[in-house]
């Protein structure tokens, strides 16, 4: 990723979504050139010269301290995600070069089966899934993918059966994945395979680009989903986010879960009891 570059798009798009009357200004009428806050009426309300913001937006942030940052951050009236961002483009972290794709510890693996009816997945660094159990499989069939398409971004923009599941979620799932993959790429700007990902689905996925260009940013730890399963009908499950600090090559472990005694978790028993789909320690 060009740092300088996201970073004066970043500004821009925020700035351009507040109006004068929004923070107290007056608009004086008539037809403004720009959309949203000027320049000049941000700095002044920030508390920064008009030149000192109009480097920062150029996307250069050399000898811009947190206090500046924050100032703004604060004027754009950016949300918790928005501010980390924008500190992560204004500082960013020094490269971290990927390992190449590893399997996951034999212990790790032991957990993914040892929960026979609730979906289980695990992430590397860049939306890839690693590995899932046989739950897993029963909801999306990853081993009908090749490797490098075993990713979230590939299967919620380009597997057709997916989506179908997804349903009327699909634009907020997709919309929060997006967000979520700007937020890794700004933690390691030069990871040369998160790079390429994100280049490669530009390209594959008009709908991906577009949501690319609006340029959100969001992290998670839980959210709802709502499928809508060719085999189980409708599923009301909970997606909860673990970090595995201790495996620097995996990202984290998502566990779907579903209210107990619902219906959607007789539906998970049931799937995951039927089907001849495979689990990742089973493709060898």
């Amino acid at each position: 990723m060009d740092v300088r570059s996201e970073l004066s798009e970043f500004l821009k798009s925020r700035r351009a979504r507040l109006t004068p009357e929004e923070v107290g200004l007056a608009s004086h009428g008539g037809q403004r050139r720009v959309r949203g806050l000027r320049r000049e009426e941000l700095a002044l309300l920030a508390g920064v010269s008009v030149a000192h913001y109009t480097r920062l937006e150029q996307g250069n942030s050399d000898n811009v301290s947190p206090k500046v940052i924050d100032a703004i951050a604060r004027t754009l009236r950016l949300n918790e995600d928005e501010r980390a961002y924008l500190h992560r483009l204004a500082h960013p972290p020094q490269a971290r070069h990927e390992a190449p794709r590893v399997r996951v510890r034999e212990g790790l693996q032991r957990v993914l089966d040892s929960m026979e009816h609730n979906p289980v997945f695990v992430l590397g660094h860049h939306t890839d899934i690693v590995a899932w159990n046989r739950a897993a499989a029963a909801l999306v069939d990853l081993a009908a993918f090749p490797p490098e398409r075993r990713t979230w971004s590939h299967q919620v923009f380009l597997n057709e059966e997916y989506r179908l599941m997804l349903g009327a979620d699909w634009q907020r799932f997709a919309g929060e994945h997006v967000a979520y993959l700007r937020v890794l790429l700004a933690r390691n700007p030069e990871d040369p395979r998160l790079t390429a990902h994100v280049r490669a689905m530009r390209d594959a996925s008009e709908e991906f680009r577009r949501l690319w260009d609006e340029h959100d940013v969001a992290t998670w730890s839980h959210r709802d989903y709502r499928f809508v399963h060719p085999v189980a009908g409708e599923l009301e499950l909970f997606g909860e986010t673990m970090l595995l600090p201790g495996d620097p090559d995996l990202s984290e472990l998502e566990l779907l879960v579903a209210e107990p005694g619902s219906r959607s978790e007789a539906a998970l028993r049931y799937l995951a009891s039927t089907t001849d789909r495979k689990a990742s320690a089973e493709l060898t």
